[in-house]
């Protein structure tokens, strides 16, 4: 089964907490803490697998965590980094943030790409021994990863598109220029999904070449296969449309010409001024004049016409050439530029301060929940360097601003204290 569309989360990993750790060693006096620092979250990335060509995997597994970091160790011993955990997908793949529809990447190279990165591991105890405060009993949790819901829209890569109303001959042309073998029959949408195929032209020249799906009138509104293989267009350099010069099925080929390219257009502007090749196929049981009379509305448009039959290869022997010299006169195919825009970190000194009505302050600042986190709040000296926390970065200003009076409770968290003067 072809998919090209699916949706899952992913969650990078967590760093490792620092660890409280005392040095205790025979002959060693003062030791002093020892606590090691937790290790990095892994993180989340994307390669392209040229042996993938569908998103069916992730219709069965939705969900994908990288590896935490472990956490720190006595001894100043780092704890490890969580492995990364890669995912492959089809060369094409555009990742989107399923919220905002923002394009975070573009899978279209070899090179992987971070899309969530791991938490950084947090600090020993050993980084908050001063001269004053020796035997600090705290440390620094580890700092959680990025997590997603995201959108995987694949987007085939391939040089040239085959396009036109169903049963025009398309999947027959590609069959007969490459290794490409697509369901063939004389009915409408024989073809339920995109075809690639390698046209080689000579020993080191070749394209790929892509028989999209028959589209029909009112394709840009979802209409037949609509949007779900429009999309596999937007890549291709050079479209060759292919129309049924005999009007075999009793439809004017310049108005399926004509139409195609009004529905290429609603769907995206650029589409409208991809260069294309006009091929008349089934010449072969067309009359002289309807042969002519399409040459002539291809030259009043500019384009290179080619009168094939698909069924007696007639004409197709010069066609391959024809699409590599064109080809050679294109730009690349396109790589679309990310436009997300990453939400701003939670790992800032932001918070909020409201009074609720039993009279208790609460204090939101997820900064000061994983400071006591990693606190023993039973001891003076972490009680202490919390509360500088709070005064240095603001919130007991807050506090005394709304009115916080000696005695009252504040919660931060999940945790209670009595406010001291």
């Amino acid at each position: 089964m072809f998919v090209d569309v699916a949706r899952i989360s992913i969650k990078a990993g967590k760093g490792g907490d620092g660890a409280v750790s005392f040095r205790r060693e025979k002959y060693v006096a003062a030791g002093g803490p020892d606590g090691g620092d937790g290790g990095r979250g892994g993180d989340v990335l994307f390669v392209a697998d040229p042996n993938l060509s569908t998103l069916m995997d992730f219709r069965y597994q939705r969900k994908y965590a990288a590896e935490n970091g472990e956490n720190g160790k006595a001894c100043n011993s780092y704890g490890r980094s969580g492995q990364d955990l890669v995912i492959r997908v089809p060369r094409g793949t555009l990742v989107k943030d399923a919220a905002s529809g923002g394009l975070i990447a573009d899978i279209s190279g070899t090179e992987p790409v971070v899309i969530a990165k791991g938490g950084r591991g947090g600090l020993g105890n050993r980084h908050f021994a001063t001269p004053t405060r020796q035997i600090p009993r705290f440390a620094k949790p580890g700092l959680p990863g990025e997590e997603l819901i995201i959108q995987l829209e694949l987007k085939l890569i391939a040089d040239v598109g085959l396009i036109g109303f169903p049963n025009v001959g398309k999947s027959t042309i590609i069959s007969r220029i490459s290794a490409a073998r697509p369901k063939i029959a004389n009915y409408h949408f024989t073809t339920l999904s995109p075809v690639l195929g390698v046209v080689r032209v000579a020993e080191e020249a070749s394209f790929v070449a892509a028989d999209i799906p028959g589209l029909i009138e009112g394709a840009a509104d979802g209409v037949g296969l609509g949007h779900d293989f429009l999309r596999h267009v937007e890549r291709c350099r050079l479209l060759l449309h292919v129309v049924d010069v005999s009007g075999s099925e009793g439809r004017d080929p310049k108005e399926d010409f004509e139409r195609i390219n009004t529905e290429l257009a609603r769907f995206s502007p650029a589409l409208a001024e991809r260069p294309q090749i006009l091929i008349a196929n089934k010449c072969d049981i067309a009359t002289a004049e309807q042969v002519e009379e399409m040459r002539a509305f291809a030259a009043a448009r500019g384009l290179l016409f080619l009168p094939v039959s698909a069924a007696t290869g007639k004409g197709l022997e010069v066609l391959p050439g024809k699409v590599y010299e064109r080809l050679r006169e294109l730009p690349p195919v396109a790589v679309f530029t990310p436009d997300y825009v990453k939400p701003a970190p939670h790992g800032g000194r932001e918070f909020t301060v409201r009074k609720e009505e039993d009279g208790s302050y609460f204090v939101d600042a997820p900064w000061l929940e994983r400071i006591l986190e990693g606190s023993d709040v039973e001891d003076y000296e972490s009680l202490q360097y919390f509360q500088t926390q709070l005064a240095d970065f603001g919130v007991l200003a807050k506090l005394q601003e709304l009115g916080v009076k000696e005695g009252d409770t504040v919660r931060v968290g999940e945790y209670e204290f009595d406010y001291l003067f």
